[in-house]
């Protein structure tokens, strides 16, 4: 089917929401607040499980706020961010389930690897 007027901007909604979510920093604060009660967890969570600066975290966490991913609340000096809907922690499972798929995938390929007969010279170059 091809794009339409009417289905263009859906496919460019949709294209934002995964231009959020492509970074290793933002898929790992998302992870931590898809397993907190609540999907809520305070800023002090997110910086302690991903490590970066909290400007850097707050850039990150800027973007996915404005994609609508998450929402963010202030109780006196702390700020406290959650999934904006459920939808997300499930959108999560299945990019680790495509995930763990992709790596049992390259597993076997890696190990039928190992299985092809040397070639010469392998072993210098490989350290095997």
């Amino acid at each position: 089917m091809p794009t339409t007027a009417t289905t263009a901007p859906l496919y460019a909604i949709k294209a934002e929401l995964f231009r959020s979510l492509a970074h290793p920093t933002r898929i790992q604060a998302l992870e931590v607040l898809s397993a907190a009660p609540h999907h809520e967890a305070p800023v002090s969570d997110l910086l302690s499980a991903t490590g970066v600066e909290a400007s850097v975290l707050s850039q990150h966490l800027a973007v996915l706020k404005r994609a609508g991913v998450v929402e963010s609340s202030r109780t006196g000096n702390t700020v406290v961010y959650r999934l904006s809907r459920p939808l997300v922690a499930e959108l999560l499972v299945v990019a680790r389930a495509f995930l763990r798929e992709t790596l049992d995938a390259s597993g076997r390929q890696l190990a039928a690897a190992d299985e092809l007969p040397p070639l010469h010279g392998e072993s210098e170059r490989t350290g095997q």
